[in-house]
This record gives C-alpha cells, sequence and structure tokens, in this order.
C-alpha cells in the first residue's frame, strides 16, 4: 500500500468524485468502493501511513469553498492561501471563483500530491506549499481560507492565535467550522452557515450546520 509514489498511491486509492455540496468540483476521494474507506487506523499504522484527511472533503472545506463559489467577490483577483489544505478543494474553488494565485499549504506528502492531482482534473493551478507556516508572516497573501481546524486543542489554540496576528495585518480571515469542540468562542463573525451532507463512517449525523467565520484580530 505504500510502496508507490505519492501521486500513484493517490491514484490508485480513490476514486474521482465530486462532494455533496460542490457538484462543480471533482476530487480524488476516498469512497467504499476504494481501499482507503476499507483501511482501519492499524492497517495504516502497519505500513507506516498517516490518517488520509487528504482523501475525505470534510463539512469545514466543502462550506468555505461553496461560499467562494456562491460569493466570487471575495477571492476575485486576490492572492490566497489555502491553509491545512487536505484535498485542495477550498483552493481549487478560490481559482474557479476568480482568484489571482492560490498557495494550498499542507505537511502530509500525500496531501500535497493530492492537491496538485484535484487542481490539474479541474482545470486549475494550485501551488502547494510543503512549509509550516504557523507562526509566520503571510505578505502579498490577501484572504487566509482554513476548514475544519477546530478538531484538537492545541492544534486550534496555536492555529487561531497565529491567524488572529494575520488579521491584525488586514487580512480577511475565514474559517469553516461544523461544530467542532475547540472552535474559538469570541472574536468571530458569522459570514454563512451550510448544511453539509456527511456520512455516518467519517461524522456521528448525517448532516451537519457549518458555520464560515471570519476570524477578528482580538
Amino acid at each position: 500500500m505504500n510502496n508507490l509514489s505519492p501521486p500513484d498511491f493517490v491514484r490508485d486509492n480513490t476514486t474521482l468524485a465530486t462532494a455533496p455540496l460542490l457538484p462543480e468540483i471533482t476530487l480524488h476521494l476516498a469512497t467504499e468502493v476504494t481501499p482507503l474507506w476499507m483501511a482501519t487506523e492499524e492497517t495504516l499504522a502497519e505500513k507506516n501511513l498517516p490518517p488520509p484527511y487528504w482523501a475525505f472533503a470534510w463539512p469545514g472545506g466543502q462550506a468555505v469553498a461553496r461560499l467562494l463559489l456562491d460569493r466570487p467577490d471575495l477571492v476575485a483577483g486576490k492572492s490566497v492561501l489555502d491553509f491545512a489544505a487536505g484535498t485542495g478543494i477550498v483552493g481549487i474553488a478560490a481559482m474557479k471563483a476568480g482568484a489571482a494565485r492560490v498557495q494550498a499549504c499542507e505537511i502530509d506528502r500525500f496531501a500535497l500530491a493530492a492537491i496538485r492531482l484535484n487542481a490539474e482534473a479541474n482545470g486549475v493551478e494550485v501551488k502547494p506549499v510543503s512549509v509550516d507556516l504557523i507562526g509566520r508572516d503571510l505578505p502579498g497573501i490577501d484572504i487566509v481560507l482554513a476548514g475544519d481546524v477546530c478538531y484538537e486543542k492545541p492544534m486550534a489554540e496555536k492555529v487561531t492565535a497565529w491567524l488572529r496576528g494575520i488579521a491584525a495585518t488586514g487580512t480577511l480571515v475565514l474559517l469553516g467550522d461544523p461544530g467542532r469542540a475547540y472552535v474559538p468562542t469570541s472574536g468571530l463573525e458569522k459570514v454563512a452557515t451550510y448544511t453539509v451532507p456527511t456520512s455516518l463512517e467519517l461524522e456521528d449525523r448525517e448532516t451537519r450546520e457549518t458555520v464560515i467565520w471570519r476570524l477578528l484580530a482580538e
């Protein structure tokens, strides 16, 4: 399972499909007919593979991507960073909505391969970035987009503090959150809400009410 190059691994273990909220975007996804869907955490650990977060279109990312396609004015002509990009769905939507350029940040080499393949499948150019950007300044970035980054407390606190600093420089920061435990409780401005169909294999319910928040500097 892990003897293939990352691009070949992505191709062999996913199928081209669309996410429920985004029929306009095709992605390499794990579905009921792909090996990754059936693989357990133990199987992945035995083969020294990280969890394949990149193989699923999580609700937070779907909602942010939907917002961009519904309101292209948010990103049209702008330089965009898709943070913790996963499939790259948000960055792809940004390009389809008219962004001037998009960088998609990920530290998982399989995710980086998936982003390249997914961008190619949608006929857009998204630049994968493998650097850990947390704590760094983001000169030249007009808008930072992130979906589902508040599921783990240390990560959520670290990312939120950094992104508040980015927001303080005048950069627009949008978070898509489907009610994760560690989303900030203050310093947020609601931008939109979407009901995202989900799978019971991935979530504890069949839909998730997902809010896109503007993160404010405190």
